[in-house]
């Protein structure tokens, strides 16, 4: 029987304040999924400076320092967050793509992210949808650990340039995706897909294979199970594709904060802020 190592967790600032005892300046994270504008996320030009003004800010770089010194490799007056690059749009896997639509694209956008970097290294990805009220205004909403929101999107660029990069939470595999090709960024997405990647039309035949009987509203999903979807999963015991928070079905699906290897995990703190768990690898 082949065993293999839990993948490190990915903490997200709530996590980690929580677990420091450090609650002050939590306010970021009362932005709950479902207050985001009506017409959800939107990755133009506007949008995502707007993503990077409020990665920028003071209150969010000061509770970026308390997040980086969350373990005590840095100080917090030391930590000395900066943002690094441009915000970049994260999409995730769509349900009405694996439930074979017509015209549907293979993945909807969730948030947009901003790579923070701290004065020892440490990386951080915060993430931003709309702001209630403030037209064109961003929020973050979320910071987690690493920058595997950039690091892929780059990876795309390179590897399939104009191409839509975008994860599949439910094996936590990332791939590029322009007209027919579907292109692999790391080693998930390899075992799904090849080192050559498939067909756009191969790709569809395999989620919808292995989750159309789990979209919202099916007896799995009304029976609220969640479990690992891989090679060895039982049939019918794969992670949902979960309902969008919000009631545009872009902002923050519970499947785009799913786990690696499937657990979907929401914590609740000054509103609904997701906690992710992911590996950190180069992307392939």
């Amino acid at each position: 029987m082949t065993t293999t190592s839990p993948r490190p967790v990915r903490r997200t600032l709530a996590a980690a304040l929580a677990a420091a005892g450090v609650l002050a300046g939590t306010a970021l994270l009362t932005a709950a999924p479902q207050a985001a504008a009506a017409d959800g996320p939107q990755a133009g030009p506007a949008a995502l400076a707007a993503a990077h003004e409020a990665a920028t800010d003071a209150t969010t770089l000061d509770t970026l320092s308390r997040f980086f010194a969350r373990e005590g490799a840095v100080t917090e007056k030391a930590a000395a967050p900066r943002i690094q690059g441009e915000a970049v749009p994260v999409r995730t896997l769509s349900a009405a793509f694996v439930a074979g639509e017509p015209g549907a694209p293979v993945a909807s956008l969730d948030y947009l992210a901003s790579t923070a970097v701290s004065s020892d290294g440490q990386k951080a990805s915060l993430w931003t949808l709309p702001e209630p009220g403030k037209d064109g205004g961003m929020r973050v909403v979320n910071i987690a650990t690493g920058d595997d929101e950039a690091r892929y999107a780059a990876a795309g660029a390179r590897k399939l340039p104009g191409g839509t990069v975008f994860h599949e939470p439910q094996i936590d595999a990332w791939y590029v995706q322009k007209g027919n090709k579907v292109l692999p960024l790391d080693r998930d997405a390899v075992r799904a897909v090849g080192k050559q990647g498939t067909t756009l039309s191969a790709y569809r035949t395999r989620v919808h294979a292995a989750y159309a009987d789990k979209l919202p509203g099916s007896a799995y999903a009304r029976k609220g199970e969640a479990g690992g979807y891989g090679p060895e999963a039982k049939k019918g015991t794969g992670p949902a594709i979960a309902a969008s928070a919000t009631t545009t079905g872009t902002a923050l699906t519970a499947g785009s904060t799913a786990a690696a290897g499937g657990a979907v995990v929401v914590l609740a703190l000054c509103g609904v802020t997701a906690l992710r768990l992911r590996s950190r690898r180069k992307a392939g």
